[in-house]
């Protein structure tokens, strides 16, 4: 138990770590705009420090973009993803203040491909240990349960904002190269992680109804318990069908392996769902 939360707490730290480099060693210095809050935050931090007579830097403006949104979060998607997430947050913000803005290379390319691959292993790996990099990520979770689409719908969208921005006000090139540097970490992000919204486990144990309780001890899910058999060695098991949002997947994989590690897993993506699914 301890063990899984300390692992969580590193997992966060090397994610928000990793987050930071990308923003000060590449997409800050080549003026390229990250996805969601953190391009949101860059944005308006050039936006001040061209217009007004003081700098506001993109960390800071970042963890006060997450302050509302946390407090949002806290009551409608879960405390303990929302306190990983806001230490997310913070963590990241500490470091691009710590770390110094420093340009690697001349190349604007070469900045917006690493620094969106960079961003994205960060962010990668904070998701698949059942935490997030707050901001839009969470909107977009919220504004999807409540109106049951894709969530890559609203981050599409959301993340259109910042393009159009950049491009409206420094010119078409850096909207393009922002698109490059969104496209990449959209990329890397589905390769470690899944960004699809909903997903079901199959779930072939000996040990089923010990493992009903422990989901249900924990995640408010409904579970379908259908008997299955072995076609090599003709035991009978039975295998628990259970439809998960993508941010109680490490919670549900630690749920299993604390309960029968030897159960045979199938996570699939699920497109849509008719019938009942709890939202809240």
């Amino acid at each position: 138990m301890y063990g899984n939360e300390v692992k969580k707490i590193l997992v966060v730290i090397i994610g928000a770590f990793l987050n930071a480099v990308a923003m000060n060693f590449f997409l800050i210095p080549a003026n390229v705009y990250a996805s969601g809050f953190t391009g949101v935050a860059q944005l308006l931090s050039s936006i001040v420090g061209s217009f007004a007579p003081f700098n506001v830097s993109t960390g800071i403006l970042l963890f006060l973009l997450n302050i509302p949104v946390t407090i949002i979060a806290w009551k409608k998607v879960g405390k303990s993803f929302t306190f990983y997430s806001f230490f997310s947050v913070i963590l990241m913000s500490l470091f691009m203040e710590i770390i110094p803005l420093t340009r690697w290379s001349p190349d604007i390319l070469l900045n917006a491909v690493f620094g969106g691959v960079i961003a994205a292993v960060g962010v990668g790996i904070t998701l698949k240990y059942g935490a997030s990099t707050g901001g839009m990520d969470i909107i977009a979770m919220l504004l999807s349960r409540k109106k049951d689409k894709p969530v890559g719908t609203y981050l599409f969208l959301l993340n259109g904002i910042i393009i159009l921005s950049a491009g409206a006000i420094y010119g078409p090139e850096k909207a393009l190269y922002t698109l490059v540097t969104l496209y990449t970490s959209t990329r890397v992000v589905d390769a470690i992680h899944t960004r699809h919204e909903k997903l079901t486990a199959m779930i072939i144990t000996k040990q089923s109804e010990e493992l009903k309780e422990a989901i249900h001890a924990q995640l408010v899910r409904g579970i379908t318990r259908l008997p299955a058999k072995g076609a090599f060695t003709n035991e009978s098991k039975e295998m628990l069908m259970i439809v998960i949002t993508r941010y109680e997947l490490y919670d549900l994989e630690r749920i299993i392996q604390e309960v029968d590690p030897h159960a045979f897993t199938n996570i699939i993506e699920t497109s849509g769902i008719v019938g009942t699914f709890r939202r809240e």
